[in-house]
């Protein structure tokens, strides 16, 4: 089990930024690859100082990469630096690279935690053929629902992050980072991607959790839903990330 941290240079972001790479033991290059994402208040190494991430890795003999975008939404900012493509295009270019990571769909994975939840089902929904599953745990999947979530909260130190991302009223109606819009564009069509929904069941983000997931199962996405006691903490996303992968390689998808 190899564990490094490579800083690199990233022009759609304009600075240097962290990422942890994982890279299994045993495992027959090229690897297949988990891009692994983080919360509000994380950073890329929130999964390994929280989670049994790495054991995992080892198990299902997965790649893992996990970068830092800061309070970003994992979106190209509307004063900020181009996070979206950061991940979805020069992020997987640079470590595909330097390493030897399969740069098939079938062999990526996409999964986060929180906003890192909204930026694994943005990234699959806005790209259905590039990932061979997603995972979503306790996702801030809908933006204008957590907008009124933090206005009905009174939190009005988030609303200038909201504003530097989304723009100054925050408006994301059909567009890359409306995720219900984006299930619509792609009902008609034939994807491979499966997509895996958990959230507690004490979460605030519960009822927009339950929302999405209206739409998604009335969708033809290949969707897997599961929830159960838990809140908005490492215990509950620990348990998500062993129960996904060991689900998928269950379902033959590993």
């Amino acid at each position: 089990m190899a564990l490094i941290h490579m800083t690199s240079s990233f022009q759609s972001i304009g600075k240097d930024a962290g990422v942890q790479i994982i890279l299994p033991d045993h495992a027959a290059a090229p690897y297949r690859t988990l891009y692994l994402l983080h919360g509000w208040s994380d950073n890329e190494t929130a999964w390994m100082r929280h989670t049994a991430i790495e054991q995992l890795a080892n198990e299902y003999q997965l790649a893992v990469v996990m970068p830092d975008v800061g309070l970003s939404y994992y979106t190209d900012m509307a004063f900020g630096g181009n996070y979206y493509t950061f991940v979805r295009e020069e992020l997987p270019r640079l470590v595909e690279r330097h390493f030897s990571l399969s740069k098939k769909a079938e062999d990526r994975y996409v999964a986060g935690l929180s906003m890192g939840g909204f930026g694994a089902f943005k990234l699959a929904l806005n790209d259905p053929h590039s990932y061979r599953a997603a995972a979503s745990f306790s996702g801030a999947l809908l933006i204008d629902e957590l907008i009124k979530i933090h206005e009905t909260n009174q939190e009005k130190t988030r609303q200038p992050y909201m504003q530097a991302i989304f723009g100054l009223q925050c408006d994301v109606s059909q567009t890359e980072n409306d995720l219900l819009y984006q299930l619509q564009r792609i009902e008609n069509n034939s994807i491979s991607t499966a997509f895996f929904q958990y959230c507690g069941t004490e979460d605030f983000l519960y009822p927009m959790n339950q929302l999405f997931r209206k739409h998604a199962e009335n969708s033809s996405l290949h969707f897997f839903y599961s929830d159960g006691p838990g809140d908005h903490e490492w215990h509950y996303w620990n348990a998500c990330l062993s129960n996904w992968l060991k689900r998928l390689a269950e379902l033959r998808f590993l």
